[in-house]
């Protein structure tokens, strides 16, 4: 008689009589792995999840009919590489920032050891707020499940899921291994949308030694804090809006993840930082890059920082259409045939997208690491820059060859910069043509009906000035809520010129009686040769750099012929910048600062002067060597001639004796000037002989008596006007305005 052999079978309820029971622990009270039966070889391995397991064998009382009993091997199996982080049960993990140290990066390995059926272990990365999470496999293996504790016949026996959430977000899975039919990811960089990112695995049938899923996985977090509003759709774009913040400062990504690049070879990075502003808000953006430290580029250099391939900043302002060229563009097209006309715009395309990558336009390129120390080793400004308009952008280049090697996680900043808006409705227009003469009124009376005054302001006011013209500034009235700097300070820049060419507050205020006259020369623009712009197409409220600075020529437009060289210098005005900076509350400065523009009448090579001219631009000569002005502003009722030194003569008296006396000359509104009823064709004084209309050639002695007596009374008027204000003003506060009155 033959009995068949029992195979090997497994549950109590197929082993009723002899069997072997493992304990995952130290005794029976330990988690049971599993009741074993039967004869033959045991398929597979069982491994405990610590040191210990417990073995305990059970015969029936009628004893073994063959005397066989069992046999089985004891080794070691390594055990679990140390995780940071905080163990929930026997597999939930919560992996945060704040075990790792700066920099480092933690692990966690798939399960090694035995799990029943429907096992699930989950990983919980959490970072700090404003960091992501980023987890990557240095190692992946999926292999069919081979020691099943449970068999199961349908797919995803076994599976890994990675959610961009805290939770298992089914709507926010980023991907799912399966033992049946995942290829395995190594190296590949899956990272979070916020400072969460769940891993769960999951098993229906559970396991004697461990998951199909073999995986090393690492992870870390970065810092993703932006400093303005991200743009969607971009891997590092910011924008900032004066709606939002006035000022502030920013930087090269905190994130440098960015900086590891995918593809083949590498991409490069590309982050542009825009700034936005409404003229019915600020009408400048004020943009000062405090420093730049790019590595060495190991295959190029910076030499001519446009067409490099090294690391740089580009700072530009989008150009603004010319409306006169445009209308005469139109023109133009309409007597054109239309072979130029669609050459004509193919050039335009090209220049729009040479625009879009930074290379055409008006700005800034800088692409060296250099530090600026000024006087007592603080720190200077790389570059300050203020625009013309409502835009204004920042760009950071970095080649994709180098990236990841030379900053991904260093912590150092690529760049620091910080912004400000500027200019608003109560300062009025912030750009001012070119004209013979015109006035510079704070505030700006027409917007303090609808805007509310701020308790800080900034106005930056570009004067522009026809080219070979001086400029004179003369202050039609000027008012300082207090004689502290701090609480109202204007000032004038010129161009080229670190220093301020003028700087008045409250306690130097009487330095406006005597304004020098701005020559031509000062106020030329600084143009290279090369089309290369020391401060480009910006007002640059004047900060010398020894950085890497140029500027690309901008393309020609179809009204001029001109190479583009000069082109780009026709494009440039002599500009006078007046900046004021003080407070609104609680009393308010102002201030109205009118200016002429002086005309030189040019000499022949004898030095003669050349008067073809006068009849256009010199209407009036003014007093001294000041220049000329035209004739529609004499006797206007606003100074437009600066008045010299008064010239010291001696003079004598009929008794043979004399003194010493001082004689100034007649200006464009003195009563020598003024005084005669004479007016030209074209408005101009006809005067005397030397030049100017004399008051004594239509006035007579009786015309001399009346206007004594109506001088006389005037006095009287005055002093009686005089004696009530001060019993008026003895009853109130003194005042704190500073008035200067012309």
């Amino acid at each position: 008689m033959t009995c068949p052999m029992r195979p090997i079978s497994s549950g109590t309820e197929h082993c009723p009589y002899d069997y072997i029971r493992v304990y995952d622990g130290k005794d029976e009270n330990s988690p049971a792995i599993g009741t074993f039966c039967g004869m033959g070889k045991f398929p597979y391995s069982i491994i405990g999840t610590s040191e210990d397991l417990y073995v305990e064998f059970v015969s029936s009382p009628a004893g073994p009919l063959l005397n066989t009993g069992f046999h089985f091997n004891v080794g070691n199996w390594p055990g679990h590489v140390e995780t940071a982080g905080v163990r929930n049960g026997s597999c939930d993990w919560l992996l945060n920032s704040e075990s790792l140290h700066s920099g480092n990066e933690g692990i966690f390995l798939s399960v090694a050891h035995w799990y029943p059926p429907y096992t699930s272990c989950t990983y919980l990365l959490k970072g700090r707020p404003g960091e992501i999470a980023r987890l990557y496999f240095p190692s992946f293996r999926v292999n069919r499940i081979e020691s099943p504790i449970q068999p199961y016949d349908g797919d995803c026996g076994e599976s890994l899921t990675l959610y961009d959430a805290d939770w298992p977000d089914d709507a926010k899975i980023i991907k799912t291994f399966c033992d049946t039919f995942s290829k395995p990811m190594e190296k590949h960089d899956f990272v979070s949308s916020s400072n969460a990112l769940f891993v769960k695995f999951e098993s229906k049938t559970g396991s004697y030694s461990g998951s199909s899923l073999y995986y090393w996985a690492h992870y870390d977090f970065f810092n993703a804090t932006r400093f303005g509003v991200p743009v969607p759709g971009t891997e590092c774009d910011e924008t900032f809006a004066s709606w939002k913040e006035r000022s502030g400062k920013f930087r090269s990504p905190l994130n440098t993840l960015v900086y590891k690049r995918p593809g083949d070879p590498p991409a490069d990075l590309s982050c542009t930082y825009t700034f936005i502003t409404d003229k019915r808000l600020y009408a400048r953006v004020i943009l000062v890059v405090e420093s730049v430290s790019f590595k060495e580029h190991p295959y190029a250099q910076c030499g001519h920082c446009w067409d490099s391939r090294v690391d740089r900043l580009i700072v530009r302002e989008p150009p603004v259409a010319d409306v006169n060229n445009d209308q005469y563009s139109q023109q133009q097209q309409q007597h054109q045939p239309y072979q130029q006309q669609q050459h004509q715009h193919q050039q335009q395309q090209q220049q729009s997208r040479q625009q879009q990558n930074g290379s055409i336009g008006r700005g800034h390129c800088i692409c060296r690491s250099t530090v600026v120390n000024g006087p007592n080793s603080e720190r200077q400004p790389v570059l300050r820059v203020i625009s013309r308009g409502e835009r204004l952008e920042l760009k950071l280049l970095v080649d994709g060859a180098h990236a990841a090697a030379s900053y991904f996680k260093q912590s150092a900043p690529l760049f620091e910069a910080r912004y400000e808006f500027a200019h608003s409705p109560l300062c009025g227009p912030a750009i001012l043509p070119a004209t013979t003469d015109g006035e510079i009124e704070f505030p700006h009376y027409e917007a303090l009906g609808y805007v509310a005054p701020p308790r800080s302001i900034k106005c930056i006011w570009e004067l522009r000035v026809n080219r070979d013209r001086d400029v004179w500034l003369h202050f039609d009235k000027i008012k300082f809520a207090s004689r502290s700097c701090e609480d109202g300070k204007l000032e004038i820049f010129l161009p080229g010129t670190a220093e301020p060419f003028l700087s008045i507050c409250g306690e130097n205020v009487s330095y406006v009686r005597e304004m020098p006259i701005i020559s031509a020369a000062q106020i030329a623009p600084n143009v290279r040769a090369t089309g290369d712009h020391e401060f480009g197409h910006f007002n640059v409220d004047p900060v010398q750099t020894q950085t890497h600075l140029q500027q690309p020529v901008s393309p020609p437009t179809s009204q001029s012929s001109l190479p583009t060289d000069q082109q780009q210098e026709e494009h440039e005005w002599p500009t006078v910048i007046v900046q004021f900076t003080g407070t609104m509350a609680p009393a308010r400065a102002a201030f109205k600062i009118a200016w002429t523009e002086l005309y030189h009448l040019p000499r022949d090579a004898s030095g003669v002067l050349n008067t073809q001219k006068l009849e256009e631009y010199c209407g009036f000569q003014c007093p001294g060597d000041a220049g000329c002005i035209p004739a529609r502003l004499v006797c206007n009722g606003v100074v437009n001639c600066p008045m010299p030194e008064p010239r010291s003569i001696f003079k004598s008296t009929h008794n043979g004796t004399g003194f010493l006396g001082t004689i100034e000359e007649p200006n464009d509104e003195s009563i020598e000037t003024c005084g005669t009823d004479v007016v030209g064709e074209r408005g101009n004084i006809a005067g005397s002989g030397n030049g100017v209309g004399g008051l004594a050639s239509v006035v007579g002695s009786a015309g001399w008596a009346g206007a004594g007596l109506g001088a006389a009374l005037a006095v009287l008027l005055g002093l009686i006007c005089l004696i009530t204000v001060c019993k008026i003003c003895r009853q109130r506060a003194t005042s704190r305005d500073i008035h200067v009155p012309y």
